[in-house]
């Protein structure tokens, strides 16, 4: 009954990469083991830096919990994000002539 309401923790070694250059901002984690990560779940990352400075990239390895989401908590993520992914269909067409 676990798999349809309960939450399982799973502790797994990443990696962190944080960039900030002219060329890239961005910042990555990569979970070891080929973990895949599913709607409703939690990651949190242990101990990563938040910040680098202008013209740094660093690269650094961490340790992530993994919280698993049930059945339930999984299927109403997914509801959830498909009504709030169409609020971004709604735009305007109407002709502009005046600022």
């Amino acid at each position: 009954m676990q798999w349809l309401s309960g939450k399982r923790r799973i502790e797994v070694p990443c990696t962190v990469e944080i960039e900030q250059t002219a060329e890239s901002l961005h910042a990555h984690v990569t979970l070891d083991g080929g973990l895949l990560i599913a709607p409703g779940d939690e990651v949190t990352v242990h101990d990563a830096p938040t910040s680098v400075p202008y013209g740094d990239r660093i690269v650094v390895r961490r340790t992530a919990t993994v919280v698993r989401a049930g059945a339930i908590e999984r299927l109403w993520t997914r509801i959830a994000g498909h009504f709030e992914l169409t609020e971004l269909y709604e735009v305007s067409f109407s002709e502009r002539t005046r600022l």
